[in-house]
C-alpha cells in the first residue's frame, strides 16, 4: 500500500562538525546541531503536527487570541539505552469571548483528543514504537 504521493521524505547533509542541513522536496531546509538538536526537533514535530491539527479545526470558529503549545520529555539513559519518558503536549488556546470563541472553546478539548488519537502522524508513529531501519549504501 505505497503511494508515492503520501512518500514522506528528508535529506541532511554535513556542513560541519556535528552539523547539518536537512530539507525536504518542498525546499525547506532548517539546521541540526547547534541551534536545534535531533531531539528538539522531535518535540517540535510532534507539537507542529497537533498544534496544525487543531488549529486547522477550532479556527473555523474562531481566531485564537493566543496559541501556544509545549512539549516536554524527560531523557532516560537505562538498559533500553537513551530515550525519551514521559512526553507531554501542553496547548494554551485563548479565543475571544462571545459565541464564536464559545464555539472553538468547546471544540478544542475534542479537537486535542482526535488529533493525539486519529490525526497527528507524528505521535501516532512515536507513541506506537514504530521500528527504524537503518542502511548503507
Amino acid at each position: 500500500m505505497s503511494d508515492t504521493a503520501a512518500r514522506r521524505a528528508a535529506r541532511l547533509e554535513r556542513i560541519g562538525n556535528s552539523r547539518y542541513a536537512a530539507s525536504n522536496g518542498r525546499g525547506g531546509t532548517i539546521g541540526i546541531g547547534t541551534d536545534f538538536t535531533p531531539v528538539d526537533l522531535l518535540l517540535a514535530g510532534i507539537g507542529g503536527c497537533t498544534a496544525t491539527d487543531v488549529d486547522i479545526l477550532t479556527s473555523r470558529r474562531a481566531e485564537p487570541g493566543a496559541f501556544e503549545v509545549r512539549v516536554g520529555a524527560e531523557k532516560v539513559r537505562d538498559e533500553a539505552g537513551n530515550h525519551l519518558a514521559g512526553i507531554v503536549v501542553t496547548f494554551q488556546v485563548r479565543f475571544p469571548d462571545g459565541e464564536q470563541g464559545d464555539a472553538a472553546r468547546a471544540l478544542l478539548p475534542g479537537a486535542v483528543r482526535r488529533s493525539h488519537d486519529r490525526l497527528c502522524t507524528v505521535s501516532r508513529t512515536v507513541e506506537p514504537g514504530t521500528p527504524v531501519a537503518t542502511r548503507i549504501e
